[in-house]
C-alpha cells in the first residue's frame, strides 16, 4: 500500500521536471561544465601555448570544438535515446566490445582521474594560504585530497539529500570566485592594465612554438570544458530533448566560453605570463595581487568550488555504473542501491578506492593529459559512429539531424590532437592505451564467454549476495507487478531492468516489514 501512496506523489513530477528544464540553459548545463578546470587549466594552457595570444585562441577554439561535438552528441542522443551517453552509442553502433572498452576506461581511468584532479585542486587551494612563499608539500596535498574524497564518499553513501545540499551550497563558491575574477579584470582593463593583451606583446613567444605542445594545450583546455556531454547520460529523463538539447548547446557553450576567455584575460591583467606559469594556484595569486587584505576570499571560494566538484562527480558517476550493469557489462552489485537510503554504496566505494589510487601522484597536469587523451580518443570514436550510423541506417528517425560537415571538422581536429599528443607525451598516452586494451581479455572472459561453469556462476552469485547483505543494497527497477511506474522521487538512481522479479521490486519499498526482511537470507537470495 505504501508503494501506491508514493505513486500518488508523482502527479507533480512532470511539472517539476519542466521547471527544471527551463533552468537548463543558464544554470544546469553551464553549471555542470564550469568547475575546477578554470582554476587549474590556465597554467597548463599558457605553458604549452607559449604565448598569451595563442592561449586565448586555444580557449576560444576549444569552446568552438566543444559546441561542435555537443551538436554531434545531440543527434546521437535523440537517435539512440538511452541514458549512458557515449557508452550506449558506441555499444549500439560498434558492438559490445567497443562499448565495454569505453565503460572499462571510464570506470578505471576517466572518473577516478577527474576526481583526483579536482580533489588535488581543492587541497592545493586550501593549503596555499598556509604556504604563501612556497608550494605545499606533496604529502600534505595527497592527504588532504584523500580526506576530502573519503568525507564526500561517506556523505553520498549516507544520504542523497545531503549530497544535493552540499552541491547547492558549494556551487556558490565557484560562482563567487569567477564573478570576482571577471569584475576585477574589467576594472584592470579600464585602468589601462592590459600590457600583455596588446598584439605586439600577446604573441611574443615565451619559448619556441611547438605543435606537440599546442596539442597538449588543447588537452589542458578541454579538461575545463569537461561535462558538456552530461545531458547524454540522462537522455531518458530529459524533458522534450528534441528542442532542449540544441537550445542548451547554443546558449550554454558560448556562455561558458565567454566566461573562460574573460577569466583568462583577467588573470593576464593582474600578472605576467611568467608569474602565472610559476603559480601553483592561479586564482590565489590573482587575489593577492588585487584584493589586498581581502585576498583570503579567493582561496576559500575556489576550495568551496572544488569541494563541490568532487561531490558532483561522485553523485553522477553511478548513472554510468547502472547503464553498464543494465547491459550486463558490469557486476550487478555496482548498480545496486541501499534499500532505505537509496544511495549507490557499492559504486561509490569502488570509485573512491580507484580515485585514492590515482592520488599516488600529485602532478595535476600529468593527470589532466592522461585523462584528456583517453577522453578525446572515445569522443572521436563516438562522433565517427554518427557517420557510420548515417551510412548503415540512413532511414532511421532522427529528430535532430546536423550537417555531416560538423563531425568531419571534429574528426580532423581529433586526429591532430591525438597524433601530436602521442608525440609529445608518449609514455602517458601509451599507459592510457594499455589500460584500455587490458579490457579486451576481461570482456572475452566475463561477457563473450557465456557458457561458464556452474561453479563459477554460483561463486559470483554468492559474492553478489554477500555484497547485498554487507551493504544492504538491491537492484533498482522501473516496473511493478501491475505495470505501474514505481519510482520514488527521493531516489534518483533508477533505470530499466528486464525480467525483474516482484521481490526485487519490493526491495525498494521503504516499509518496516521490508527492512526487517532484509536480514532474511532467503529474501536476499530472491533479489537479483
Amino acid at each position: 500500500m505504501a508503494k501506491h501512496q508514493k505513486c500518488k506523489k508523482k502527479k507533480n513530477y512532470s511539472k517539476n521536471a519542466s521547471v527544471n528544464s527551463s533552468c537548463l540553459f543558464f544554470v544546469i548545463f553551464p553549471g555542470n561544465i564550469i568547475g575546477s578546470g578554470i582554476f587549474v587549466s590556465p597554467k597548463g594552457v599558457l605553458e604549452n601555448s607559449s604565448s598569451v595570444g595563442l592561449a586565448l585562441i586555444v580557449w576560444t577554439l576549444t569552446g568552438v570544438i566543444t559546441a561542435i561535438s555537443a551538436l554531434c552528441y545531440a543527434e546521437l542522443g535523440v537517435t539512440i535515446p538511452k541514458s549512458g551517453g557515449d557508452y550506449s552509442y558506441v555499444k549500439d553502433i560498434f558492438g559490445g566490445l567497443a562499448g565495454f572498452l569505453r565503460l572499462w576506461i571510464a570506470v578505471l581511468v576517466i572518473y577516478p582521474t577527474n576526481q583526483a584532479v579536482i580533489a588535488l585542486t581543492f587541497a592545493n587551494y586550501a593549503l596555499q594560504p598556509l604556504f604563501p612563499s612556497c608550494f605545499p608539500p606533496e604529502r600534505a596535498l595527497g592527504l588532504l585530497a584523500a580526506v576530502c574524497l573519503l568525507l564526500l564518499t561517506w556523505i553520498n553513501c549516507f544520504s542523497v539529500r545531503w549530497a544535493t545540499r552540499v552541491q547547492d551550497v558549494f556551487t556558490t563558491g565557484k560562482l563567487l570566485a569567477l564573478f570576482l575574477i571577471i569584475i576585477m579584470g574589467i576594472v584592470q582593463i579600464c585602468q589601462g592594465n592590459f600590457y600583455w593583451l596588446e598584439p605586439e606583446h600577446a604573441f611574443h613567444p615565451l619559448q619556441p612554438y611547438d605543435v606537440g605542445r599546442i596539442a597538449l594545450a588543447f588537452l589542458q583546455g578541454s579538461f575545463a570544458y569537461a561535462g558538456w556531454n552530461f545531458l547524454n547520460y540522462v537522455t531518458e529523463e530529459l524533458i522534450d530533448p528534441y528542442r532542449n538539447l540544441p537550445r542548451a548547446i547554443f546558449i550554454s557553450v558560448p556562455l561558458v566560453t565567454f566566461v573562460y576567455v574573460f577569466a583568462n584575460i583577467a588573470y593576464i591583467t593582474a600578472m605576467s605570463p611568467q608569474e602565472l606559469i610559476a603559480s601553483n594556484a592561479v586564482a590565489v595569486t590573482f587575489g593577492e595581487k588585487l584584493l589586498g587584505v581581502m585576498s583570503w576570499i579567493m582561496p576559500i571560494s575556489v576550495a568551496l568550488s572544488t569541494f563541490g566538484g568532487v561531490n558532483g562527480s561522485l553523485f553522477t558517476s553511478s548513472r554510468l555504473f547502472f547503464a553498464g550493469a543494465r547491459e550486463g557489462h558490469l557486476p550487478r552489485l555496482l548498480a545496486m542501491i541501499h534499500v532505505n537510503r537509496c544511495t549507490p554504496i557499492p559504486a561509490l566505494l569502488f570509485t573512491c578506492i580507484s580515485t585514492l589510487l590515482m592520488l599516488c601522484t600529485s602532478d595535476i597536469y600529468t593527470l589532466i593529459n592522461y585523462v584528456g587523451f583517453i577522453n578525446y580518443l572515445f569522443y572521436g570514436v563516438t562522433v565517427a559512429g554518427q557517420i557510420v550510423l548515417r551510412i548503415k541506417e540512413p532511414d532511421i528517425h532522427r529528430p535532430i539531424k546536423v550537417s555531416l560537415a560538423w563531425p568531419v571538422i571534429f574528426l580532423i581536429f581529433w586526429a591532430f590532437l591525438l597524433i601530436f599528443s602521442l608525440y609529445s607525451e608518449p609514455v602517458v598516452c601509451c599507459i592510457g592505451l594499455a589500460i584500455m586494451l587490458s579490457g579486451v581479455p576481461v570482456y572475452l572472459f566475463g561477457i563473450y564467454w557465456e557458457n561458464k561453469p556452474e561453479n563459477f556462476n554460483s561463486f559470483v552469485a554468492k559474492l553478489t549476495h554477500l555484497g547485498q547483505k554487507l551493504f544492504m543494497v538491491v537492484y533498482p527497477t522501473e516496473g511493478s507487478e501491475d505495470g505501474n511506474e514505481d519510482k520514488d522521487e527521493s531516489c534518483p538512481f533508477f533505470g530499466k531492468q528486464t525480467g525483474s522479479s516482484p521481490s526485487a521490486q519490493y526491495c525498494l519499498s521503504k516499509n518496516r516489514v521490508g527492512r526487517v526482511q532484509l536480514l532474511n537470507k532467503q529474501w536476499i537470495n530472491e533479489c537479483p
